[in-house]
């Protein structure tokens, strides 16, 4: 093996951040957000329930689950390339279907397209800058990787405003969602094909390993974490749409609410910190009542500005902050197999983001969209009460021999 010169390391540090933020800016924006962003639009236009919202919402979390299994099978075979621009290349067709769609059959054909571009994108990207950017550069890599999340949220949320306020129609939106879509497939395309697969062998017992007791708290809050996240991306923004905001036209509120949420989002950069000045038994205490906070928000404080920024805003620093620390967190655990680890604690989170929205729907539909946020709340809150620093532990987990 020839040696690898000097510059390529800052070579792939810049094509993996670019590349990626791309790729999480599509796949975690319209892809994962984008069905819950257009709800009011989607109730108005094919007349759908509150129990259709959820399964619907629930069938694209499901394609994100089935992405993560795809990906994790694909990435040990053939490397970071094939899944993240076959997760690209789903979101494309799935975003353009929805732009096109005549009715809720199809609108969840693409949306569960869509969503599993999230599934595809993430544990990919944490194996190739492992493995290609030198560990003075990783940290960057992934903070700059991660913020593509936040920003494709909130530019999500500035392409609704932009509609409301222009007058355009949200198949427009969709379309110009799947326009980025497929520039971000190119990007990739160029970036990942000279990113090889990774010289190491899967482990044998791998997922045997991560079923262990002093995991059970990791995959837990995942699950949590999953289900409320969830609910609130399917349900707030129509929430909030009902009674709107002073000052603005009807129909921005959904917009708006993406919009802090994204910005708001940003605050993930700074779990590190916050982690290491707290710790993390208190970090996670605090994440599940700023959770909690922001669901009971959009209970009672729709109508009004305020209720709405806070709102939007604790959700987006509540998601981008425990996402951050499930992926340090799984790292640490299992640190002989940080992509299979941090996958299994993403289909922990998918798994609770699948069951969530279904039941919400029907709870919305028969007792109420505000009991149904308040009742959602209450699951992190009971979550903080079993939160103790004697079960959560950040040491490497014993592993058999693979």
């Amino acid at each position: 093996m020839s040696p690898r010169k000097e510059g390529a390391p800052i070579t792939f540090f810049r094509s993996l951040s670019v590349a990626g933020f791309a790729a999480t800016a599509i796949s975690f924006g319209p892809g994962r957000m984008g069905f819950g962003l257009f709800v009011p639009e989607f109730r108005s236009a094919f007349s759908m329930s509150s129990s259709a919202v959820g399964i619907v919402s629930s069938i694209g979390f499901a394609g994100f689950f089935i992405g993560l299994l795809i990906a994790q099978f694909f990435l040990n075979r053939r490397g970071p390339e094939f899944p993240v621009l076959s997760g690209l290349a789903a979101a494309t067709v799935g975003l353009g279907i929805v732009a096109l769609a005549p009715g809720v059959f199809v609108l969840a054909i693409g949306v569960f397209l869509a969503a599993s571009s999230a599934g595809f994108a993430w544990t990919p990207f944490n194996d190739a800058v492992h493995r290609k950017v030198r560990d003075v550069d990783r940290a960057t890599a992934l903070s700059e990787i991660s913020s593509g999340t936040a920003i494709g949220i909130a530019a999500a949320g500035g392409v609704a405003l932009a509609m409301v306020l222009a007058g355009f129609g949200w198949r427009i939106c969709w379309g110009a969602f799947a326009g980025a879509s497929a520039v971000a497939l190119i990007v990739n395309w160029a970036a990942l094909r000279q990113v090889d697969k990774s010289p190491d062998d899967p482990p044998k017992k791998g997922w045997r390993d991560l079923l262990q007791r002093c995991a059970i708290p990791l995959f837990g809050v995942a699950f949590v974490y999953g289900t409320t996240s969830a609910i609130y991306i399917s349900f707030a923004a129509d929430r909030f749409a009902e009674e709107g905001v002073p000052g603005m036209p009807g129909g921005s509120a959904a917009p708006l609410v993406f919009i802090f949420y994204g910005l708001f989002g940003l605050s993930g950069l700074l779990t590190d910190r916050v982690r290491n000045a707290i710790g993390l038994t208190w970090l996670l205490r605090a994440l599940l009542v700023i959770g909690a906070t922001s669901l009971a928000l959009a209970a009672f404080g729709s109508g009004r500005w305020s209720g709405l920024v806070a709102s939007a805003g604790l959700q987006g620093v509540n998601v981008m902050m425990t996402s951050a620390v499930l992926a340090f967190w799984s790292e640490r655990l299992f640190p002989r197999f940080p992509a299979l680890g941090f996958t299994a604690t993403l289909l922990a989170t998918a798994a609770g983001s699948v069951l969530g929205p279904m039941v919400a729907g029907w709870v919305s539909g028969s007792m109420g969209v505000a009991a149904m946020f308040y009742g959602t709340a209450a699951i992190p809150l009971v979550t903080t009460v079993l939160i103790w620093s004697r079960i959560i532990t950040e040491k490497p987990l014993q592993t058999t021999e693979v």
